[in-house]
């Protein structure tokens, strides 16, 4: 069987949550049996986000391959088991790049090069890539339609469903249904016209799902249906969560899935959504909580760490926890004296993640040295496993300007420093170290121990490296180098022995992009553990200083 398509687009206003949706429709798809690949086409004309900034475009997720792609593709990885590569994420930039390659080598035989058949030829030719040995491919328009520049990609699929008939393509809109207070009514004129707008560029969407704050009534459905020109059934209440991993379940009950196999005629099993429920549950029924402090540049623009967060979410409901996140810029940790304690005592856990530029390091050196020197649970990905190494190489092993040469290019002691086969490259786009490299970890440290292996593959995203002149000289004074690249050129993980500290570790790569909620990164969930045990012996021992506060002598028959 040629494997069918769903093409999912967004209306009204963006940010309502496209990515999420198709990974649930391909959740639900997969959990009936079926294989599913994933594409995001994204209408802006950088050749990718490699160089864009975190405030604006969210975190860069980087697959096996080393490409740096749209955050969504986390979110295709975390809810199915498809195995994404660069070629599951396009822009526009990329599109007209390899056209413009082919026009220069003289491909087009003289033709004039025009947005139709040629664009669109290119973007449908990348979707039917993606069509290899799946049933289903579920594709995601980035933007919002009646944006100029998601024309390309929409025409495209109008051409698809042209050229393969309406028993293989199926559209799924995502719009808005918003309750207006004053009025005490949902409004469905801002789904109307979204439709609207498709229908002007020639696309009948089969299946609405109506992003809302309450379920919708029949009545609702039944106006928007016909307004529309939908089947009512085909009006899906797309209701605000409070978890992420609710979407699928509440699709699945509002039929979603059994739409897409009535519209594709497929036949499938029926769905096992019992894991998902597991997780839901916990969820909402956590046994404790635990707090875990995150000293970032981006901290403002929570997406700037979106697989972060979910991958600290996976590791604490792996223990049945509810996570708290508190969010500390690092900047505001850049105080001379110990003031900033106080932005740091409340945590069980602090995590300094990956990061460029100088900005906010001397607020993470802080946080570090606090996690340090009072023993709490401390995890550095990246940066953090970098500026763990420039603080150890300051404050332990005395060599007082010791940095990066990223932030300080004439220091004395660069214990870290620009990749060796980077130098003198200067070009930023897809210049770094990226993808998946393998690791060979050192029996019985704290990172073999979670993941019970001796070797692992993790995904990189880093310009700098530990300098490996130091190694000897920090060894000595307790910093432990646990991880490292078979062949030992790149140092890949620095601990403290477990008898000095209970939980410190940072690692040169990205472990959060290969966590998934019924997968927990085995990282992740070892520092939520640590994390947890922490905080149980804090409350203990203050519990106990009450105690003995209540004891006292001179309060005994007061």
């Amino acid at each position: 069987m040629s494997a069918k398509y769903i093409f999912v687009t967004g209306g009204v206003v963006s940010s309502l949550g496209k990515g999420l949706a198709a990974a649930s429709i391909g959740c639900l798809l997969e959990t009936r049996g079926l294989r599913v690949n994933m594409q995001k086409f994204d209408p802006y004309l950088n050749v990718d986000p490699g160089t864009m900034s975190p405030f604006q475009h969210g975190e860069v997720f980087v697959t096996d391959d080393g490409a740096e792609t749209d955050l969504d593709l986390g979110h295709y990885e975390r809810y199915t088991h498809s195995k994404l590569t660069r070629e599951n994420n396009w822009t526009t930039g990329r599109i007209y790049e390899q056209i413009i390659t082919k026009e220069r080598r003289g491909d087009y035989l003289g033709k004039t090069v025009q947005v139709i058949p040629h664009v669109t030829n290119e973007i449908k030719g990348a979707m039917k890539r993606a069509a290899v040995d799946v049933d289903v491919v579920i594709i995601e328009i980035g933007g919002t339609v009646g944006d100029i520049e998601s024309l390309p990609f929409i025409e495209a699929i109008r051409q698809m469903r042209q050229e393969l008939g309406r028993d293989n393509t199926v559209f799924v809109h995502l719009t808005l249904v918003p309750y207006i207070a004053a009025a005490g009514e949902l409004k469905t004129k801002p789904t109307q016209h979204s439709v609207k707008e498709l229908l002007s560029i020639g696309i009948q969407p089969d299946i609405l799902l109506c992003r809302t704050d309450r379920f919708l009534s029949k009545d609702i459905k039944g106006k928007i249906a016909l307004f529309c020109n939908v089947e009512e059934e085909a009006v899906i209440t797309a209701k605000d969560v409070a978890s992420i991993y609710e979407v699928p379940i509440g699709f699945h009950h509002e039929g979603v899935d059994r739409l897409v196999l009535k519209y594709l005629r497929i036949d499938a099993k029926e769905p096992d959504l019992s894991k998902w429920q597991d997780i839901v549950h916990r969820v909402y029924n956590p046994k404790d909580e635990v707090t875990i402090g995150i000293v970032g540049k981006y901290v403002e623009y929570e997406d700037s760490y979106k697989s972060l967060k979910e991958a600290l979410v996976h590791g604490a409901l792996a223990h049945n926890l509810k996570l708290n996140v508190q969010w500390i810029e690092a900047e505001g940790l850049e105080t001379k004296d110990e003031s900033y304690y106080e932005q740091l005592r409340h945590v069980d856990g602090i995590l300094v993640p990956g990061g460029f530029g100088k900005r906010g390091i001397a607020g993470m050196l802080n946080g570090i040295r606090f996690a340090r020197e009072q023993k709490v649970p401390y995890f550095g990905i990246c940066l953090g496993m970098q500026t763990a190494s420039i603080e150890f190489a300051r404050d332990v092993c005395g060599l007082e300007d010791a940095n990066s040469s990223e932030f300080d290019p004439a220091t004395p002691h660069r214990v870290i420093y620009k990749l060796r086969e980077l130098r003198g490259v200067e070009e930023l786009g897809g210049t770094m170290r990226l993808g998946a490299w393998a690791c060979k970890l050192e029996p019985g440290s704290l990172a073999a121990r979670a993941y019970g292996q001796a070797e692992i593959s993790e995904r990189h995203r880093h310009r700098y490296e530990f300098n490996q002149e130091y190694r000897e000289q920090m060894a000595a004074s307790g910093l432990k180098f646990t991880g490292t690249t078979p062949d030992g050129t790149y140092i890949e993980i620095v601990e403290l022995d477990p008898s000095e500290h209970p939980y410190f570790l940072g690692c040169q790569f990205h472990p959060e992009f290969k966590s998934k909620p019924l997968e927990p990164h085995p990282l992740f969930k070892a520092f939520v553990g640590a994390a947890y045990e922490y905080r149980k012996q804090r409350h203990q021992t203050k519990e106990h200083e009450e105690e003995s506060i209540f004891l006292r002598p001179e309060r005994v028959g007061n």
